[in-house]
């Protein structure tokens, strides 16, 4: 199983846009002749040495509770990970986990999680986990999504982004956790910068989808960045730096990663700040992909 990476917020559209990038993990979830329930993982890449090994990891538990809420269940399990996603750096690394264990589960009950029928449940499992849906979705299903919830239950659409969109990543050594960036927001914002939020994200979608040359300020925001700044002051200045030289740039999700869309997906490494990994990337238009081993 192949599962991509995701940048959410994409600048404008807080907990509401997503994009799966070409950055993946890869699990194998085989079963073996031990204790029901029971699970061994192997890990390589991101987080080894530092995640569970057994039933507690985030996969077998999200895998767990699926083929629970199911009605089958689980058998002993063998899992090897290889993890390119990296941990906490605002690239939906536990949205990863989150949609493997999902797709395995559904897989291991006889379902398959990107079908009609499946995919409304199976994101309302992923998000329910994650807390809300925009990275579970765009790993889910692939391109750029847009995310919301009704009554409790969470929704998305998934939009074809622009051929010409060509994602960079900048990722810093340092590491943040989402609920301490969270902590961070106010709980009320005036009333013209949720009105400029608004329009931006209406724009952030046409620009996505069907006007690049417009992402400049279609990713500008005044929701969630700025109130961030002291967790991760390295992370707004190269935002603005890259920004006043006429690249759309943005903290991708909680940071501390900075997502940019230059044209072309040229980027020169020419006055970038030292502790930023310049990774080029195309956008994940599949989302996680399952293949049976015979």
């Amino acid at each position: 199983m192949t599962v991509p990476a995701s940048t959410a917020n994409l600048g404008s559209g807080f907990d509401a846009l997503a994009m799966a990038l070409s950055l993946h993990d890869v699990v194998e979830v085989t079963p073996v002749e031990a204790a029901a329930g029971t699970a061994r993982v192997e890990i390589t890449g991101s987080g080894a040495g530092e995640v569970p090994e057994d039933e507690s990891h985030l996969v077998v538990r999200v895998l767990h509770a699926t083929m629970d809420r199911l009605g089958v269940s689980p058998p002993a399990l063998r899992l090897r990970c290889t993890n390119a996603v990296p941990h906490a750096r605002g690239l939906g690394s536990s949205a990863a986990a989150i949609v493997a264990g999902v797709a395995a589960g559904y897989r291991l009950a006889g379902f398959d999680v990107r079908s009609e029928r499946v995919r409304p449940e199976a994101l309302q499992l992923a998000a329910s986990y994650e807390g809300h849906a925009d990275n579970v979705a765009a790993t889910l299903f692939g391109g750029l999504v847009v995310a919301w919830s009704v009554e409790n239950r969470y929704r998305s659409v998934r939009l074809e982004p622009h051929s010409e969109l060509a994602p960079v990543v900048l990722i810093p050594r340092v590491e943040s956790a989402t609920h301490t960036m969270r902590g961070l927001l106010p709980s009320e914002v005036p009333h013209a910068d949720a009105a400029f939020a608004a329009g931006r994200t209406a724009l952030a979608v046409h620009a996505l989808t069907t006007d690049p040359e417009l992402l400049l300020e279609a990713t500008e925001d005044r929701l969630h960045q700025e109130y961030r700044r002291p967790a991760m002051p390295e992370t707004l200045e190269l935002v603005r730096w890259l920004r006043d030289g006429g690249v759309p740039a943005a903290v991708s999700g909680a940071g501390p990663t900075v997502l940019a869309l230059p044209p072309g997906g040229e980027l020169s490494r020419d006055g970038l700040p030292e502790g930023f990994e310049l990774v080029r990337l195309d956008v994940d238009r599949a989302g996680v992909r399952i293949e049976e081993s015979h």
